[in-house]
């Protein structure tokens, strides 16, 4: 099976918002409802888990309800940072999925994600083991040498990772097993990619797009109205 963990446990407080930014609404819809649907839509997931702040958790079984979300099988409440969410998830879905099963962990607040992204995620995942959305970078890269730059990077040696950050599920486990019993989750952050680079581990790429972004600013909820309103333009002409 296909299974998004898809991470709705933050306060968004970047944003400025009186909600947590998963949960604000863009033309009467809350983004996470968005980003669940990319996935429910998707003819390759079988079951989803929402890993939600606690204090939303009625409002998200609410959510499910009115917009049929029907593959949302879990829910379970957030850690205190992406780490501690990630091992919620995880630890949650240990008796009920199995070790080849597929884990796809996605930013509740990503609802720019297409099938395609998602689609070559888990192929990659499937041949490889693990597998992140990857391009390099359109702009210019420089160092960050306090207010100035002093030394051009060349962009086509790095690589800019988004998400569905995609594991077999004993890969995942296994990584999170030993992080804990090697103490490093206070000291790595904040993603899963973070500590497989700290632990020595390889990343492989998948398919990625410049409008798979993560929502995190009032401009980025702008970007997202206006992408919404071009879909059905085009859906409608």
């Amino acid at each position: 099976m296909n299974i998004p963990i898809i991470l709705a446990g933050g306060v968004g407080s970047r944003l400025g918002a009186d909600k947590p930014k998963q949960f604000i609404e863009v033309l009467g819809k809350p983004v996470l409802v968005y980003t669940i649907e990319a996935f429910q839509n998707h003819p390759e997931i079988d079951a989803i888990e929402v890993v939600c702040i606690e204090s939303h958790i009625d409002y998200l079984k609410e959510l499910i309800k009115e917009y049929n979300l029907d593959k949302v099988k879990w829910i379970t409440k957030g850690g205190k940072d992406f780490q501690h969410s990630v091992i919620n998830g995880v630890n949650n879905l240990k008796d009920k999925i199995d070790d080849e099963d597929i884990v796809l962990v996605h930013y509740g607040a990503s609802p720019f994600v297409s099938e395609d992204i998602i689609s070559d995620a888990i192929r990659v995942c499937k041949e490889k083991g693990n597998s992140s959305p990857a391009m390099s970078s359109v702009l210019l890269l420089g160092s960050n040498d306090g207010e100035k730059s002093t030394q051009w990077i060349d962009r086509d040696k790095v690589m800019v990772l988004n998400s569905p950050q995609c594991f077999k599920f004993s890969y995942v486990s296994q990584l999170y097993e030993e992080a804990i019993e090697k103490g490093l989750l206070e000291k790595i952050e904040p993603h899963t990619t973070t500590l497989m680079y700290y632990m020595g581990r390889e990343i492989y790429f998948s398919k990625s797009s410049q409008t798979n972004i993560k929502i995190t600013t009032k401009e980025d909820i702008d970007l997202f109205e206006g992408y919404l309103l071009m879909k059905e333009s085009r859906k409608n002409s």
